[in-house]
């Protein structure tokens, strides 16, 4: 654990030596929905960093805080307290966010590359500038659905969508569904309603035009939680140094249903 400056406690995994590899993760899981990646690449001579953000998993149910400029600030703590350096930053969803303000916020200094898995920038919600992003009522209804039943809520999203076992022909995996609802009802409800508002409200459109490194943009064209057109693309074209890497029928929990694919194209990157 780790403390930060507003006294909210920050649990991670520090595993391996070599350069380090920081994981930041999807709503509302924990560090553990990278168990398949910290294994493959500590086995490739990288060391592993993952962190629990607060009020998710084992760090701190804190009341506040859950917007992305806690999120960044909190990640921050982490390489500073861990002293990393030439860091590879990987952020899956909402993860993705924070691994695009961190870099803007706090600069590039300790970074070398990023890659983003399915994540949420540049803005997920409908707005006026953003016509193609999702009506608001449907993050509405997410809060709605977590506030009147949140076991539920979860296991029906593990279920369903997010690792696309409601496509026709997808074998469920009743182990990963479960482990996704552990994840889940393992964090506080409170940061979990706010952090809806975080990742599908946050514009990051200014953030990924300040970034200079090379990023690896990672989308499927099938993916059922952030829909690939108004995001994966979009995201690419902001960036100064990125690359757009298609998948085309992949869930959007593609790190731990396809986690082979991911690592090979992720190590691709890296290497190169």
């Amino acid at each position: 654990m780790i403390t930060t400056g507003d006294g909210t406690e920050i649990f991670y995994k520090d595993w391996g030596t070599g350069q380090p590899i920081v994981f930041s993760h999807g709503w509302p899981l924990s560090a553990d929905d990278w168990d398949n990646q910290l294994l493959f690449f500590l086995s490739k001579g990288y060391r592993v960093v993952a962190h629990d953000r607060r009020g998710h998993g084992r760090s701190s149910q804190t009341g506040d805080g859950h917007d992305m400029d806690h999120y960044a600030d909190d990640l921050k703590a982490v390489v500073d307290h861990l002293d990393l350096r030439d860091c590879i930053h990987v952020g899956h969803s909402t993860g993705g966010g924070e691994v695009v303000h961190y870099l803007a916020r706090h600069g590039e200094d300790r970074a070398a590359k990023a890659a983003l898995l399915c994540a949420v920038p540049p803005l997920m919600v409908k707005t006026e500038a953003n016509p193609e992003g999702l009506p608001k009522e449907v993050f509405d209804g997410f809060q709605a659905q977590l506030a009147a039943n949140r076991s539920g809520f979860y296991r029906d999203l593990a279920a369903g969508p997010f690792y696309g076992f409601n496509r026709p022909g997808v074998e469920s995996s009743e182990a990963t569904i479960e482990n996704w609802w552990r994840q889940g009802m393992m964090g506080g409800a409170k940061a979990h309603y706010d952090g809806i508002v975080a990742f599908s409200q946050t514009d990051f459109t200014a953030d990924l035009q300040q970034i200079t490194l090379p990023v690896l943009v990672v989308h499927s064209e099938d993916d059922q939680i952030v829909p690939y057109a108004d995001s994966g693309p979009k995201a690419a074209a902001l960036l100064k140094n990125g690359v757009l890497k298609t998948y085309k029928d992949l869930p959007h929990g593609l790190p731990t249903t396809h986690a082979d694919v991911v690592n090979a194209d992720l190590l691709e990157f890296f290497q190169s």
